[in-house]
C-alpha cells in the first residue's frame, strides 16, 4: 500500500495541496522567522504556495503574520520572496 502523503492549506489562497507541493514557513522558538525547504525545523509553520504571487496576497492581507502570531519586518518578507524566486527556478530544471 502506498505511504499518503499530508495535505496542507496554503494560508493566502486557501488551496489544498500535497505538503510537498508548498511552502513552510516557521517562526522558530527563538523568534526568526524563516524558510523551512525540508519542513523539518521546530517552531510555528505556516504553509504556502511556491509562489510569489501567493506571497503577496499572504503580506497584503497579512494572513502568514496571523498564521505565524507575529508580526514580520519588510525585511523578512523581501528574504522570502527572494527564496520562493530561486525555489521557483530550480523547479523549472
Amino acid at each position: 500500500m502506498p505511504k499518503k502523503i499530508p495535505v496542507r492549506q496554503c494560508v493566502a489562497c486557501r488551496q489544498q495541496k500535497e505538503k510537498p507541493q508548498l511552502a513552510r514557513i516557521t517562526r522558530t522558538p527563538q523568534g526568526d522567522i524563516i524558510y523551512d525547504p525540508k519542513g523539518k525545523a521546530p517552531g510555528r509553520g505556516a504553509y504556502l504556495c511556491k509562489s510569489v504571487s501567493c506571497l503577496e496576497k499572504a503580506i497584503k492581507s497579512r494572513a502568514l503574520a496571523r498564521a505565524l502570531d507575529c508580526q514580520i519586518p519588510d525585511e523578512v518578507y523581501d528574504t522570502l520572496r527572494q527564496q520562493l524566486m530561486e525555489e521557483g527556478a530550480q523547479d523549472g530544471k
